[in-house]
């Protein structure tokens, strides 16, 4: 495409075959600078898509939400959310789902809650009871319901002492649900996980549905079967039991004395969960450190509540997602730290974060180029050391620092003649880099493709850098939005063939107002 612009800069976008008139709309649906007018178009034919669209934008009149609303309801959460729909606007009688979405977000009214509580449609019902604060008569209502799962949204959410009540249903699903709940007790998740004081389930939804034993196939030939993968039943309801476990062993308030047994447990996936946890005893991560599983040595190998002792032997553990687990410890000591050869990459490191200047100055200062690479990856980094690296002589460590705030033009301009395309794209992410300079990178020979991307969502990238972005594919998506390129370029870019450059140009409140208006008049 030719991006010369054109003399007016409002061509009208053209319906082509390739069917992107509706990749237009969804655009400028979101475009901040969308006269009311057209806002008033689009609303008159949003389907679902398009509506969900348009329900986010924050500049809304209360008509416009209304007459939003009229289209489907299904985008009056957002538009309950941003405070453009009240309970003055609804009547639940006609309008259950609007009354549903208030009391989600806590404006709605409690005889609202009387009235859904009693409605025939066990979806609604299901929704009220992920709602907070009902009151107490429809609570108990709620955990009463015939269908489980009106009982098994309201255990996910319910109060610690609801929570305890729901802990004795007799359903197995329930149960797994209170598991999951932030807000029940210590002493209830050990009794789930424990069984201790609490009388056995007598269902689970597979022994609902099918007859007992029963083993899901995992080719499931049959299109409405909607059972987990590994639904199992003989009577014992096992596979909502094992999700209930794994439930508990990973709930921070589970009582260490209730999972501790677990470290021996048959089934690997148990065991892993029990390595995430930070308050077992030392001898408990020792057994799990000799696991005959990586995956479960792994989560061991991150996991900063073990003790040094035990990560300096995983650090010669033979299996590399092992080590590489541990180099994210943020409590790995420095010296193991430094000797790994798993560190590669440029994220930064949670124990290079939290090291003291005097260490950060030791690895700055090493006469390995991988060590100081360390350093460098560091967020912060005070400007004598900042600018050391930048002068350093291997043009890994200069590119891991050319991201950093605080790097004069002048010093960015010389790591770019020292290094050129080794360092562009990590300049490119600098936030001090200058108008000026960004194009100088995005015309830079040879091109430097990764650079193109980051100088397409820099802030301060001028039009005609943007304009060279355009050369690189997944550049392009991101320029097609940026206000600095000219109003004619992204008028253009609404005939472009990449759905997604024309998203994003129709979005971009410097489209022409009489491309606006053409684009809204589409289908």
């Amino acid at each position: 495409m030719n991006h010369v612009p054109s003399e007016t800069g409002d061509r009208a976008p053209r319906e082509g075959e390739d069917g992107l008139v509706e990749h237009v709309l969804s655009g400028l649906a979101a475009n901040p600078a969308l006269p009311p007018e057209l806002v008033d178009v689009l609303i008159a034919k949003a389907d679902a898509d398009l509506g969900d669209v348009l329900a986010e934008r924050t500049d809304l009149s209360r008509a416009q939400a209304l007459a939003l609303v009229a289209r489907g309801e299904e985008h009056a959460v957002r538009l309950v959310r941003s405070g453009l729909l009240t309970a003055a606007d609804v009547d639940p009688a006609t309008r259950p789902d609007l009354a549903l979405a208030l009391l989600d977000t806590g404006n709605g009214r409690p005889d609202w809650a009387r009235t859904l509580a009693a409605d025939p449609d066990v979806g609604r019902r299901e929704r009220l009871a992920g709602c907070p604060g009902l009151p107490p008569d429809v609570v108990d209502a709620l955990a009463e319901d015939p269908d489980v799962r009106v009982v098994v949204e309201l255990a996910l959410w319910t109060t610690a002492d609801v929570a305890a009540r729901l802990a004795r249903h007799p359903h197995a699903e329930v149960r797994r649900a209170v598991a999951v709940n932030e807000a029940t007790p210590p002493a209830v998740l050990a009794a789930l996980v424990t069984g201790e004081g609490l009388p056995p389930a007598s269902a689970c939804l597979v022994c609902d549905r099918e007859p007992t034993p029963f083993v899901h196939d995992l080719s499931c030939p049959r299109p409405d079967c909607d059972l987990p993968a590994d639904a199992s039943c003989d009577g014992s309801h096992a596979s909502t039991v094992h999700a209930l476990r794994l439930a508990v062993l990973g709930h921070p308030a589970t009582p260490v004395r209730a999972v501790v047994g677990f470290a021996d447990h048959p089934c690997v996936l148990l065991r892993e969960r029990l390595a995430t946890r930070s308050d077992l005893p030392p001898e408990v991560y020792r057994r799990l450190a000799v696991d005959s599983t990586p995956r479960l040595r792994a989560e061991l190998a991150g996991n900063p509540a073990v003790g040094e002792d035990l990560v300096r032997e995983l650090a010669s553990d033979e299996h590399p997602d092992v080590r590489r687990a541990l180099v994210r410890n943020p409590r790995i000591p420095l010296d193991l730290l430094t000797r790994s050869a798993a560190f590669r990459g440029t994220d930064p490191l949670p124990r290079i974060e939290s090291a003291s200047l005097e260490e950060i100055e030791t690895l700055a200062r090493s006469a390995d180029p991988a060590v100081r690479m360390l350093a460098a990856r560091r967020r912060h980094l005070p400007d004598g050391i900042r600018d050391a690296l930048a002068a350093d002589p291997d043009a890994k460590v200069a590119s891991l620092v050319a991201a950093h705030p605080g790097l004069s033009q002048a010093q960015l301009r010389e790591m770019v003649r020292r290094w050129g395309v080794q360092v562009i794209a990590r300049i490119a992410v600098n936030p001090d880099a200058s108008s000026e300079l960004l194009e100088e990178l995005a015309r830079h020979e040879p091109p430097a493709l990764r650079a193109l991307r980051e100088i397409a969502r820099h802030p301060r990238a001028p039009a005609s850098a943007l304009l060279a972005c355009m050369a690189d594919t997944r550049a392009r998506r991101t320029a097609a939005g940026r206000p600095s390129l000219p109003p004619a370029v992204v008028a253009e870019l609404l005939d472009d063939t990449d759905w997604q450059v024309v998203t994003a140009a129709a979005a971009n409140p410097s489209l022409p107002p009489a491309a606006m208006a053409a684009a809204a008049h589409l289908r």
